[in-house]
């Protein structure tokens, strides 16, 4: 049977490591996993608190809205206006998404078709390369730089991106209608500032392309550095629309609450297609995330300093034993390059050899896309007790290092 859309999805590599850490754990191993971006930090008390309550109300159970209640998309403008200074007109400026995986998939349904094309990062969030296939476009990957391993005279992961992003759009054709861009970025956790957002913005003013920014990573900037959004870019609303998630910004994954911001045309163009589609987020969550953003708007620089504290233990430990790297300014992960004693194997065999050898579960770079070969991703998803473990674990595995 030929199932259309899925037939040339590439064989999913992370299932290999998942099967190897099934397999350990049933061996009785004690596995720390680093591998999925899985947050495991609790959500907000306020937001569980309001969540029970309001699914105690009957009339919260029947259908809501696709575009997410009034109130909801309010307090998505107010965290804007809050952290980045940007007005955002909640009636046509703001739609919810189931998460912002939801927003960006059906988003491409209705920005791309067949024979158009989308550029994109290069490794890169899967939904990121994907989302556009799924639509029948064309992808043309950018190549992301590693910005734990250039030197000073390299090109920053904004300059080194433009640059891909200027030849791909000088040797496409047709023209691609779409840029996606996310930063900070995962997996390679490349940060850029607000002037290569203004780059990117006048580009594609000039280029009539809509740029499409993941903002997963909003709130999740160390050594203070704050992620800027591309809506603080002049022109932006002209050309440009942000997914903004409450996943890793106040630790609500399961929840599915996000939204998307920007361009009037873009958002009433995703609200009329997910009108067909569903009936949007489960009401008490809707209610419990306006909870989450007006009355615990302290709490991602809680998590946030989770993670900075987490990132200090895994890379001090890394580099410790050897694995030399630089800390990242930003999101829940770490980038490693395969040590050079052990670069041979790929991407996929060294994290296979991680599990087994060492107990530490990471994500094959390659399963990123071909990119991220010879890289694999720790998640920073484990408390700094385990980290400790995991530096041990591998200081035993590793010996060439020493």
């Amino acid at each position: 049977m030929e199932f259309r859309r899925i037939n040339d999805l590439p064989p999913y590599v992370f299932a290999a490591i998942d099967g190897l850490k099934a397999a350990a754990r049933r061996e009785g191993r004690d596995v720390i996993d680093m591998g999925f971006g899985n947050p495991d930090l609790p959500s907000p008390q306020v937001a569980v608190d309001k969540l029970a309550e309001a699914a105690q109300n009957p009339r919260n159970h029947r259908y809501s809205s696709s575009k997410g209640i009034p109130k909801l998309r309010q307090a998505a403008a107010a965290l804007y206006l809050r952290k980045f200074g940007v007005t955002l007109d909640p009636e046509t400026e703001v739609v919810s998404t189931i998460g912002a995986k939801e927003g960006l998939s059906h988003l491409m349904w209705v920005l791309l078709n067949e024979g158009d094309s989308a550029i994109v990062p290069s490794p890169s969030y899967p939904i990121h390369i994907y989302a556009p296939l799924f639509a029948g476009a064309q992808v043309h990957q950018v190549r992301m730089v590693d910005p734990s391993t250039q030197g000073e005279e390299a090109l920053s992961p904004g300059d080194s991106f433009f640059a891909g992003l200027v030849e791909q759009w000088e040797n496409a054709w047709p023209k691609p209608r779409v840029i996606i861009a996310s930063f900070p970025h995962n997996p390679t956790t490349a940060c850029v500032d607000l002037a290569f957002m203004q780059r990117l913005v006048d580009f594609a003013l000039e280029h009539e392309v809509v740029v499409v920014h993941d903002f997963a990573y909003a709130d999740v900037g160390f050594d203070g550095y704050e992620p800027p959004s591309i809506l603080q870019a002049k022109g932006a609303m002209d050309c440009a629309v942000e997914l903004y998630t409450l996943t890793k910004s106040f630790s609500m994954a399961g929840w599915r609450s996000a939204f998307m911001v920007g361009n009037p045309e873009i958002v009433a163009a995703l609200t009329k297609l997910k009108s067909y589609l569903d009936y949007g987020t489960f009401q008490p969550i809707q209610i419990a995330s306006i909870v989450a953003m007006n009355e615990a708007p302290d709490y991602p620089a809680e998590i946030c300093a989770i993670y900075e504290q987490r990132r200090n233990a895994l890379c001090d430990g890394l580099n410790r034993i050897g694995w030399d790297l630089v800390p990242p300014m930003g999101t829940m992960f770490v980038w490693a390059p395969i040590p050079e004693p052990y670069k041979e194997m790929g991407a996929l065999e060294f994290s296979k050899f991680l599990v087994t050898e060492a107990d530490v579960a990471t994500s094959p770079g390659v399963g990123f896309g071909p990119g991220g070969d010879g890289h694999v991703r720790f998640a920073l998803i484990e408390n700094e007790q385990r980290i400790a473990q995991a530096i041990r674990n591998l200081r035993k595995a590793l010996p060439k290092l020493a």
